[in-house]
């Protein structure tokens, strides 16, 4: 960062009230120079007024000196310089002082009324001088010279100095304000980055979210169903051959659409991350953010389950399976039977097949009602199960339960903007229930 601010306060490395050795050098060697100036003026000084000659060099080191002060009381180095004036001495100081004020952060009443009190002082004490040296002698011109010199002398003393520490102080502060602004913009620039790091971070977590229930939706269906037909297929092996044989082709081709459909998502996933790391390794070698995969996981999933679905006019397919797996289920379609946008039927149908998988894993051989309705600004959907006719057949079956199910089912709803709800019925089964806005 620059140094403005609270931070030059913490970067002054000079002694006392200056910030850097330099300048308090610089001032040592004007106070230096000013007071020997004042000291040889106070010789003339103190014949002039009749004063012993050391008493005016004493006078002249120590108002002199005063250019010392100069970068912390400037108003003070001033106002000496013009009490000294009728003195015809401290003419640097006076520069100096002059200078140094005007680039002060002061009021510019002030610079302009010491500048004005400077610029009169010098005049009238010019005038005086010319004038007695013309009646003296030493001087031959004419009595226009005299007003001339006055005021060509207290301008050649007064304006540059003013003039030149104005600019100065000016351009000091467009210096400041300038850093001042780099830092305010790089503060804001780390703001920036700080966020997009939180937002960086927050999309990782929701593609991870997201990717999971994904898998989840996938797959977990049709693992079920699996484990469903294949604890048929163990009930039955030797009783019913033929029924036998049904059920395992009804498990060979349920693994086979879980592994082409977990295939897909793996797929998807190499295929983003391929991507990324061609792209990252083009920039640099440095290891590919998990969120860029996400989202290009995402892109593609969301192209592939756009391509391939699933659709509603799907779900009697669904419901299909499940009875072939020995759920007792019926569907019922109410209102007119229409399209609806590509989220909208994916989130329609993921919330049928996980409410027929919660059936399976936890109230096997119960009867369920499927109803999918179909109305003006919306589509509602519900799932319905009766108590299982015997509590323990779903022990029986070992269906894992990841406890996921319901919060992806919510998830998907809400982030259409719809409702939904889930629990128990009076009856002791479970209810599923979901309406999602058609537009």
């Amino acid at each position: 960062m620059t140094t403005t601010g609270a931070d030059h306060a913490t970067a002054v490395t000079g002694p006392w009230w200056w910030s850097r050795w330099r300048s308090a050098v610089l001032d040592g060697a004007l106070a230096l120079v000013s007071a020997l100036e004042c000291g040889a003026e106070g010789i003339p000084f103190a014949r002039d007024a009749g004063v012993p000659l050391s008493a005016g060099i004493v006078f002249g080191l120590l108002a002199g000196s005063v250019l010392l002060l100069r970068r912390k009381w400037p108003i003070a180095v001033v106002l000496v310089s013009i009490a000294i004036t009728p003195a015809q001495m401290g003419f640097l100081m006076g520069i100096v002082g002059l200078y140094t004020l005007a680039a002060a952060e002061l009021p510019r009443r002030i610079i302009v009324a010491l500048a004005g009190m400077s610029l009169l002082g010098t005049m009238i004490v010019t005038f005086v001088r010319v004038k007695q040296d013309m009646a003296r002698g030493d001087l031959t011109l004419g009595d226009w010279f005299v007003p001339f010199a006055a005021v060509t002398t207290s301008l050649g003393l007064t304006a540059p100095p003013l003039l030149l520490g104005l600019y100065v102080g000016a351009r000091r502060r467009l210096m400041e304000s300038l850093r001042e602004r780099a830092d305010s913009l790089e503060r804001e620039l780390q703001l920036l980055a700080e966020r997009a790091e939180e937002r960086a971070e927050w999309a990782r977590g929701e593609e991870r979210t997201r990717i999971a229930r994904e898998m989840h939706d996938v797959v977990a269906h049709r693992v079920s169903l699996m484990v469903v037909h294949a604890a048929a297929l163990q009930a039955v092996a030797r009783k019913d051959p033929e029924k036998a044989v049904r059920n395992a082709a009804l498990v060979g081709d349920m693994g086979r659409q879980a592994l082409t459909e977990l295939r897909e998502m793996l797929g998807v996933l190499r295929s983003g991350e391929s991507v990324q790391r061609r792209t990252a390794s083009s920039a640099s070698s440095a290891a590919v953010p998990l969120a860029a995969v996400g989202v290009a996981a995402a892109v593609a999933a969301s192209r592939v389950a756009e391509e391939e679905g699933p659709w509603l006019s799907e779900l009697e397919e669904l419901i299909g399976q499940s009875a072939a797996a020995g759920m007792a289920v019926d569907l019922s379609v109410e209102g007119e039977v229409r399209s609806y946008a590509v989220q909208i039927e994916q989130t329609a149908y993921r919330v049928v097949q996980e409410a027929l998988t919660n059936v399976h894993k936890h109230a096997a051989g119960a009867k369920t009602h499927v109803r999918l309705a179909h109305r003006g600004v919306e589509i509602a959907m519900q799932v319905e199960n009766e108590p299982p006719p015997e509590p323990a057949s779903a022990a029986s079956v070992r269906l894992p339960s990841g406890g996921n199910g319901l919060v992806g089912m919510r998830e998907r709803v809400l982030g259409l903007g719809g409702v939904f709800v889930s629990g128990p019925t009076d009856a002791g089964g479970f209810r599923v229930s979901a309406v999602i806005p058609a537009v």
